[in-house]
């Protein structure tokens, strides 16, 4: 009987989703093992093959160790609130609900198609109402709380109106400021506390809540009608759609995760995720030791402060740099400089952070026409505005010390500034050509500094800046709080209100806070977001809600948790499924959420910690990044100023365009003509009528590998795949491609290795008409088990490294070996389906079935090694005579060096090279060589 991996995977995929085969259990009578994928935001267009790349990674994994006896939970829901659906939505009128409701259903499809094991009694959607009331309720819990430095966690708000109660507020130098994160507060007394209006105490506590209202530059996009992440803005411009984005002071809602910087910091030394990314939270982070310093206006109406790392280069400072937003521009720029500085600032402010910051090589800035004295010598230091100095991080000012810094060094030769040197470097360095910015080197033209060591010369200088009372040595991060409301309609509804200008959250009964009908999608005509468009949407009638929605990231913070109790109506995870389930022990997902999603995961799980909501402080144990699969575009070449079309090998004797094709009309680079010429493609027009010049009667494309778009025209469904070939070959071929965390071009002519490796598989059990496998129930021979066993190892060792390619080329080598001996044995076979299971399910279950098992293979045990199969008896010896390897023979291994020296010297053949002389030597290393020395 044929292999018909058409019926064989519907069969199957009905058979797992009838009895709810990867059902997990929160009983925990069993080990847990707990696997995630990053869940997807379900677009409309669907999947192509490289979307899949990270989940059959994690599904082998998790079938692997149900094998290996482990309750496993591996779970998949959807992120579906976003912008693109809010997008078509403002385009089109339909409901975003609908078009997420229809993308998803695209996306379970799909999914369903490539076998996967999830338990889909746990999906969950970010845009249920039945979800988004957990993501409201953790909300809350953060507006109700604030971070007690005192005992470095977050605590309910009324620990700190406690503290106001009894101690009041001291100012700037009490200790349950968070690192000074906060704004600057006057001091207030006990009873000055108890007798504030309720505006005012509410006032004082949004200073310290975790969620808080207060103002922030946002990322503004006039275009989308809303504020955007960082990590969402690219160039200038949203990554969306590429509309220009503004640098805007708003009101908005903020999360206070500085508060945890040294946490999440520290907490990277506790988790096995990839260096890459660990370090790309550290520096985003931003973790940074030195000292505050205050520089006075020359009329001594304002003081300037600034962070720095390098207070013992104080003396090189030749001017001060403000970052294009600091609050004091206006106030210091002299008349004649303000039309200058105030034009650029414009210009500047629109380029966002993470651009500013990248943009090494940019060079601009203004002077502002003012000056602030040197706080040792007095000395005029000029004040100059650049966008290199960024606002977010540190005060937004710095003291430049050109000399000693590489981009104040590029700034004050792009504008003829100053480079006084106060460092001597302890290695050959020119001053022309770069700046020395080593904390290496002894001080000179410092004053008291002269002659000390670099980090001898921090430490006093810190100490003289605080003797002056004009700045003290602190930690400073570049981590800034989180932009948390958006002015758009598809997300998370804020749970507040407002009565007498001061914000309430609803009670918890109340939620949850569902999204209100409006008539358009669009901000209001005055600057409102879409939600002020709701008719009668007030609390009790009466009460204005909040009108901004929650970001992306809101629903994903969270999302591991929900898995584990993903049908409880009472609360977000009940104490017994979070306690059993812990941490994800596997996560899965792309690199580029380092500094966004899989920073504010950690975040929301240190705060629920802290809060005594879960028992653990990190989201995952290890977490791994899967690569990309990239595209493998194809490119026709059309002969300018006609409709011809010249093949590959031939464009070289003409003017030509070269032009995307799709590459589902191209096989192994032969283009399908008649295909072609039926294409609906805006840029080959008149395609229907074109002519081609051919090589030997073919038409060759182009090819280059590149990122899989639907502009590139190089998008591969995997629903294709799976109706050519079956899932199981596009599973085996996709760990095949190379290792998980590398990126690697998709190439359908190389898929047809792995379908004939399934088809091999398939013919060794022998099926009959009747569908029975004729297989033997003999004993296994020493070479049948030695093939299987060490696949045993090598599968193994594998999966426990996340190598999956070399498993796949593994199971090739064993299924040719077992095919050469001509294996029917039931007790080989049937522990090699097992092994192969976990990458391709489906045939394994049919051939399962076929040997008579009745229970699916899914819990079969996985197979154990033993090294006795594979051990080698004997060996093939390398025999030299001085060196010169000269013939080999095979001994059994059992023998002894004395024994092996006896028979070497028997052989006739020894005797031919010996020539009747007495060997002078002869050293037997076992199970490597001989040499006879002569």
């Amino acid at each position: 009987m044929e292999y018909n991996f058409t019926e064989i995977e519907k069969k199957w995929q009905k058979n797992w989703a009838t009895k709810k085969t990867f059902k997990a259990s929160n009983d925990g009578s069993k080990p847990k093992y707990y696997v995630l994928d990053m869940f997807p935001y379900p677009s409309g267009a669907g999947l192509h093959v490289g979307h899949p790349l990270g989940y059959i990674a994690s599904d082998i994994v998790s079938r692997y160790k149900r094998h290996k006896g482990f309750n496993v939970l591996h779970p998949m829901g959807y992120d579906s609130f976003g912008l693109p659906a809010e997008q078509y939505a403002i385009q089109t009128g339909q409901h975003p609900a609908i078009t997420t409701e229809q993308n998803i259903a695209r996306y379970r499809e799909q999914l369903d198609k490539i076998g996967f094991s999830f338990d889909w009694d746990r999906e969950v959607r970010t845009s249920d109402p039945e979800y988004y009331k957990w993501t409201q309720w953790i909300f809350i819990q953060l507006f109700n709380s604030w971070y007690n430095p005192r005992t470095n966690k977050a605590e309910a708000i009324e620990t700190l109106m406690h503290i106001f109660d009894t101690e009041g507020f001291k100012g700037l130098t009490h200790d349950i400021l968070t690192g000074e994160i906060e704004k600057e507060l006057t001091a207030f007394s006990p009873t000055d506390w108890k007798n504030f209006p309720e505006k005012k105490r509410s006032e004082i506590l949004m200073n310290f809540r975790i969620a808080y209202l207060g103002e922030a530059y946002v990322n503004w996009c006039p275009a989308l009608g809303t504020v955007l992440a960082n990590d969402e803005v690219k160039d200038g411009v949203s990554e969306r759609g590429g509309y220009p984005v503004e640098r805007k002071l708003m009101k908005q809602w903020s999360m206070r995760i500085t508060a945890y910087s040294q946490r999440l910091l520290d907490g990277l030394d506790k988790i096995d995720w990839t260096d890459s990314l660990k370090e790309a939270q550290r520096y985003w982070i931003g973790r940074s030791e030195g000292s505050s310093l205050q520089f006075k206006t020359q009329d001594s109406r304002f003081k300037i402060e600034v962070f720095t790392t390098r207070p013992d280069t104080i003396f090189g400072v030749s001017f001060v740099t403000l970052a294009p937003e600091h609050e004091l521009v206006n106030e210091i720029t002299t008349a004649e400089q303000k039309t200058a500085v105030d034009e650029y600032v414009i210009k500047a402010k629109n380029r966002s952070e993470r651009e500013r910051q990248a943009d090494v090589n940019k060079i601009t800035g203004v002077f502002t026409g003012a000056y602030v004295e040197h706080p040792f010598t007095g000395k005029p230091v000029p004040v100059w505005v650049g966008d290199y100095v960024l606002a977010g991080y540190g005060t937004g000012a710095v003291m430049a010390v050109p000399a000693h810094d590489v981009r104040d060094y590029k700034f004050a030769k792009h504008f003829g500034l100053a480079l006084p040197q106060v460092i001597e470097p302890n290695a050959a360095h020119s001053f022309d050509e770069d700046a020395w910015g080593e904390k290496e080197g002894k001080m000179i033209n410092s004053d008291f500094l002269n002659g000390l060591e670099v980090k001898a010369a921090i430490k006093k200088a810190i100490e003289e800046i605080e003797k002056k009372g004009i700045g003290k040595g602190k930690i400073n991060y570049r981590l800034r709080d989180a932009v948390f409301g958006r002015q758009r309609y598809w997300g998370e509804p804020i749970p507040v209100y407002y009565k007498n200008g001061v914000p309430h959250v609803l009670p918890e009964d109340e939620l949850p806070l569902r999204l209100p009908e409006v008539d358009k999608f669009l901000p209001t005509e005055d600057g409102e977001p879409p939600l002020a468009r709701a008719k009668d949407w007030k609390y009790k009638g009466q009460f204005e809600y909040e009108h901004t929605t929650m970001p992306g990231w809101a629903g994903s913070s969270w999302y591991f948790l929900r898995y584990m109790d993903a049908n409880n109506e009472k609360e977000f995870a009940s104490k017994n499924a979070a306690d059993y389930w812990q941490q994800v022990d596997l996560y899965l997902g792309g690199s580029e959420h380092a500094t966004g999603h899989l920073l504010y995961v950690r975040f929301w799980t240190m705060f629920l910690k802290d809060r005594g909501f879960i028992n653990f402080d990190e989201p995952a144990k290890k977490l791994i990044n899967q690569g990309m699969i990239q595209g493998r575009s194809n490119f026709v070449y059309r002969v300018k100023e006609s409709n011809k079309y010249v093949s590959f090998g031939l464009k070289d004797n003409y003017d030509t365009t070269k032009l995307h094709v799709d590459v589902n009309i191209v096989d192994n680079d032969i283009l399908n003509i008649e295909a072609f010429k039926n294409l609906k493609n805006n840029a080959l027009e008149n395609s229907s009528t074109a002519e081609f010049i051919l090589e030997d009667g073919k038409y060759v494309c182009g090819n280059e590998v590149e990122k899989m778009s639907k502009s590139k025209w190089n998008v591969v469904s995997p629903d294709d795949i799976c109706i050519k070939f079956g899932a199981d070959t596009l599973r085996l071929y996709e760990m095949f491609l190379g290792p998980l965390e590398l990126s690697k071009p998709w190439n359908t002519n190389g898929i047809t290795g792995v379908a004939g490796f399934l088809k091999k598989l398939w013919r060794l059990f022998n099926i009959q008409e009747d569908g029975s496998a004729k297989v033997s129930a003999d004993a296994p021979t020493k070479d049948e088990l030695k093939t299987l066993h060490k696949t045993i190892k090598k599968i193994t060792d594998d999966i426990d490294r996340f190598s999956f390619n070399t498993s796949v080329s593994s199971f090739m080598i064993c299924v040719n070996e077992l095919t050469d001996l001509k294996c029917n044995k039931k007790q080989i076979l049937e522990q090699l389906l097992v092994l192969i299971s976990p990458y391709a399910p489906h045939i394994t279950e049919e051939l399962w079935e076929k040997l008579g098992n009745t229970e699916s293979i899914a819990f079969a045990p996985f197979p154990m090694f033993n090294e006795e199969f594979v051990k080698e008896s004997s060996f093939n010896y390398p025999v030299s005579f001085n060196g010169k390897v000269r013939f080999n023979v095979e001994f059994d291994l059992s023998l002894s060096k004395e024994d092996v020296e006896k028979e070497i010297l028997a052989l006739q053949q020894t005797g031919t090279y010996l020539d009747g002389k007495a060997p002078k030597k002869v050293i037997v290393v076992p199970g490597k060589i001989i040499n006879i020395v002569v």
